[in-house]
């Protein structure tokens, strides 16, 4: 578990990782689509969120399932995701 780590300009891949107490520096944050990461007291500046593989493609999937007339089912993911932060 990366903990009071400063990533400055890197790339760092997040899957099923657990940072606590980390600053990310215009830094590329990629996720692939495995066991979500974890931050705690962690902060972010000028970071680039990148999604990889399966996160790709279920991001791709909802853009097609918006555009074949799931549009409310999608808002809805977006509604639950920022009201209650996804959790």
């Amino acid at each position: 578990m990366p903990s009071d780590t400063v990533y400055n300009h890197e790339t760092v891949l997040l899957d099923g990782e657990t940072f606590a107490d980390c600053e990310f520096q215009e830094s590329r944050l990629v996720y692939a689509g495995g066991p979500p990461p974890s931050f705690t007291d962690c902060r972010f500046n000028a970071c680039e969120w990148k999604f990889d593989d399966a996160a790709a493609r279920t991001l791709e999937h909802l853009k097609l399932v918006w555009s074949v007339g799931g549009k409310s089912t999608v808002q809805a993911l977006i509604k639950e995701i920022t009201v209650s932060g996804g959790r």
